[in-house]
């Protein structure tokens, strides 16, 4: 059998593994199809880039003659890493732990789903990894799973990864910054993941095995880039030292040179506004209830979003606040080499009780001084156990919850988030 004829042979298979799923999985149809394939020699039968799906032929066929339920399985696991955006939530994270990690996430959902066309004989290896999944509290993702894996020993690691193994990760992303074209595709995925929702709705599926844990790792991947939105909430509006060419004037510009000869008519804008953060605020609530991993954590997400091109102003300055009963220190960091050497040494400092006060009254009296110039806002990372201030800020500001947090005790004018520790893990 030639090249051409292995190609066409499996993308026919792929399609009656295609056509078995959508009739397992009715709602799923925008998901299951919406992948391009393309053969690709060099993975080990399946591969996703959230784009295209990569197929090796030969490998493919031969799996299909020995085992296709594995394959059907092997197709459905593909479709949900990225629908559980896996591909694009790595982060700092180490790549081979959360590569792990993702895969036991995805078979722990199949495995739940309970459907016949991927059902499998479950072994004592993931009888023993499942019921520790079901110990997690408020649900089972590739996060949690992540922070479970950083204490297993390198052997324990090569025994799940060779349990856990289906797909190729190959074209998963290298970096921890995401392009714009990867980010577009994380979109796109979020998107489907709505369209499934609203089919399963409107078809009137109700809960079946499985389908709780399913839902919850489609929501868990929104969390990180809601963050992201929430942040971007307190961009304001100022001049920047940057060519504006939607105000500049060609016609003009040229018909000075061709009066004047080397003279033009209009010089190009040297400003331009721009929606970007510039003085801003983190409070760091270092409590004895707040870990300090969490804040490195909090901390290091929330830097990396602001200091994105995009996002932050050249001149601007996060003003680093650490407090429990009272603040413990300041630090001031103005670019991205600031940031790296504050996190070689970072400690957290504290470890009293949680009294919010001490804080807004360090910052309203360095607003008097002069020394926050031009505040967009305030942030205040806590677990919510503390007494409130009674009057509200002149500037912008947020509580940033870990957990359920009592709203009745929260301030009217008080901006609230609940976040989840997996966005920050």
């Amino acid at each position: 059998m030639d090249l051409k004829t292995f190609e066409e042979t499996a993308r026919k298979v792929l399609g009656y593994v295609l056509d078995e799923l959508c009739v397992e999985f009715r709602f799923f149809y925008v998901i299951l199809t919406a992948f391009t394939f393309k053969p690709e020699k060099r993975i080990r039968f399946l591969a996703v880039d959230g784009e295209n799906m990569f197929y090796c032929p030969e490998k493919l066929l031969q799996l299909f003659e020995k085992n296709p339920k594995f394959l059907t399985r092997s197709y459905l696991h593909s479709v949900f890493h990225c629908l559980f955006s896996h591909l694009w939530l790595r982060g700092n994270r180490d790549r081979y732990r959360w590569g792990i990690a993702c895969d036991i996430a995805v078979e722990y959902t199949i495995d739940s789903l309970g459907r016949k066309c991927t059902d499998r004989i479950l072994n004592l290896c993931r009888l023993n990894v499942y019921q520790e999944l079901k110990e997690i509290c408020g649900g089972v993702s590739a996060a949690k799973i992540y922070r479970l894996l950083m204490e297993k020993t390198p052997e324990q690691l090569r025994e799940l990864h060779q349990e856990f193994l289906v797909d190729d990760h190959a074209f998963w992303p290298e970096e921890e910054k995401l392009t714009e074209k990867q980010m577009m595709l994380e979109a796109r995925w979020k998107k489907l993941g709505r369209q499934a929702e609203l089919e399963q709705k409107r078809r009137g599926d109700g809960p079946e095995q499985g389908q709780e844990l399913l839902a919850y790792q489609m929501k868990a991947q929104k969390r990180k880039r809601s963050y992201r939105e929430f942040l971007k909430s307190f961009m304001i509006l100022r001049e920047e030292k940057r060519l504006d060419p939607d105000e500049f004037d060609l016609g003009f510009y040229t018909y000075g040179f061709s009066v004047y000869k080397n003279m033009p008519l209009l010089e190009p804008l040297e400003t331009r506004e721009s929606r970007k953060i510039k003085d801003f605020v983190i409070v760091v609530d270092t409590s004895f209830s707040t870990s300090g991993s969490l804040v490195r954590n909090f901390l290091n997400e929330t830097f990396q979003i602001m200091m994105e091109e995009n996002n932050f102003f050249h001149t601007a300055r996060i003003h680093l606040i650490q407090a429990d009963e009272k603040v413990q220190s300041e630090v001031l960091l103005k670019n991205r080499q600031e940031i790296e050497r504050f996190f070689e040494n970072f400690e957290v400092k504290g470890g009293g009780n949680t009294d919010f006060r001490p804080a807004f009254c360090y910052v309203d009296q360095c607003r008097q001084e002069g020394f926050y110039r031009d505040l967009c806002g305030l942030l205040y990372f806590t677990d919510g156990n503390g007494t409130y201030p009674e009057k509200r800020p002149a500037y912008k500001t947020a509580f940033l919850f870990l957990e359920d947090f009592d709203e009745e005790r929260v301030p009217a004018w008080a901006i609230r988030m609940r976040l989840d520790e997996e966005a920050f893990a």
